[in-house]
């Protein structure tokens, strides 16, 4: 029985770089058994959401699992909560976080803390927060939770009504179009103020509730310990945190077993690759081990034999794309390439190799370039290698990140 191994690589589109001779990170770096499988598959390239919308991964993967996102899309924090393992009803309202490092004047230094901040940290100042901030605006109490390194959920519970997710972000990086998480090219480096989008009361009342949770959590950690140390020792401060892409109901995704007559499983890292997996109705194993990529190939083996399709997640690429750091990504893609792709089972299976969006170092951030696709293990279409000019070539054409997942299916 043939199986199919949907394989997603986090941000690893790119743009050329003059200093890689005009190519892209993917096209410069050696990955002997990618190009293995574009030569013997078909290629093309696909906007994952939509052209001109430069994703968020949620959306990017709710289009590369085959849903409409601009209909089932309630917001990424429900998402988060959701495969963070936190209890959310409708009219709670939810957000992504980020651990970050601000100026007195709340300017912003580092949004990411560096990268340096540990789980442990996290936890730390998580229970700080839980512990010493109360709500006050209006009757509402609050759970934090800290998931991975300087990433977490914040989920809000209104005791006078319902709340809205109506409302902007503090993170100026994103922005809410037309109800999607949309990338901000060129943010301005201060935390913003969180606004009502229209007169409710439920959005009044939920801007209100997420500005004081700001303001009260730096005034929090600035002064921690945890932070003390951390300047002491020339570590960027997480004494801030910016909030983004809420959202105040559970999205509703038909079963992804039903939509396609399939039976789906999925590796996933990050707590919103989880959520959406989990609501989609996918069998989960989390794979917490970054970096081992080897160990990864060897798990996947393993599963796809109990199941018709395995959804593959791989976040690697995606981070030093945000840091402009084009030679970091160069070894990490060279590093899957030989220690996942190079122990996968291929045999009489079919491989889809693609992206949920580009991340151009050049930009650090997401952008609305289309990302490369191959399709190995049925047919093939002279395709050279994998990467962005080689599948622009390619039979597939230009590809829907909607009508993905459906065309490899029929490869089977």
């Amino acid at each position: 029985m043939r199986h199919l191994f949907y394989i997603l690589l986090d941000g690893v589109g790119d743009r050329p770089i003059k200093e890689l001779g005009n190519k892209t990170p993917l096209e410069y770096a050696y990955h002997p058994n990618m190009d293995y499988l574009a030569k013997n598959g078909v290629s093309g390239m696909v906007y994952t959401v939509g052209k001109g919308i430069a994703p968020e991964s949620d959306i990017a993967v709710i289009s590369m699992l085959g849903y409409d996102p601009f209909k089932l899309y309630t917001g990424r924090g429900p998402l988060e909560a959701f495969g963070s393992g936190m209890k959310m009803n409708d009219g709670d309202l939810a957000l992504r976080c980020n651990f970050a490092t601000v100026d007195e004047n709340m300017r912003i230094i580092d949004r990411r803390c560096g990268r340096s901040l540990t789980n442990e940290e996290a936890k730390i100042l998580e229970e700080a927060i839980n512990k010493n901030i109360i709500l006050e605006s209006h009757k509402a109490e609050f759970e934090f939770k800290s998931t991975i390194g300087h990433r977490g959920v914040l989920l809000i519970r209104s005791k006078e009504g319902p709340l809205s997710d109506n409302i902007t972000n503090t993170d100026p990086a994103y922005k809410k179009v037309h109800g999607l998480g949309i990338a901000v090219l060129k943010p301005e480096n201060k935390i913003a103020l969180c606004e009502p989008l229209d007169n409710s009361e439920e959005a009044k009342r939920s801007a209100d509730l997420i500005n004081e949770f700001t303001i009260k959590t730096y005034k929090l950690l600035k002064d921690h310990p945890l932070n003390i140390k951390r300047k002491n020792e020339g570590k960027p401060m997480a004494n801030a945190i910016l909030l983004r892409d809420a959202g105040s109901k559970i999205p509703r995704f038909q079963n992804i077993n039903e939509k396609y007559g399939k039976n789906f499983a999925s590796i996933v890292e990050m707590p919103v690759e989880k959520g959406i997996a989990l609501l989609c109705g996918m069998r989960i194993f989390e794979f917490k081990d970054q970096f081992n990529y080897k160990k990864l190939a060897e798990i996947s083996n393993e599963i796809i034999e109990k199941y018709d399709v395995l959804y593959v997640h791989i976040k690697g690429p995606d981070e030093p794309s945000h840091d402009g750091d084009c030679e970091k990504k160069i070894k990490i893609i060279e590093k899957i390439d030989e220690d996942f792709f190079g122990n996968l089972n291929i045999d009489n299976n079919i491989i889809v190799i693609t992206a949920d969006h580009a991340t151009p170092c050049s930009l650090k951030a997401h952008s609305d370039d289309p990302v490369p696709i191959i399709i190995s293990g049925n047919g093939k279409d002279g395709t050279e290698a994998f990467g962005e000019s080689y599948c622009h070539k390619g039979s597939l054409g230009i590809l829907n990140g909607q009508d993905v997942l459906k065309i490899a299916i029929k490869f089977l």
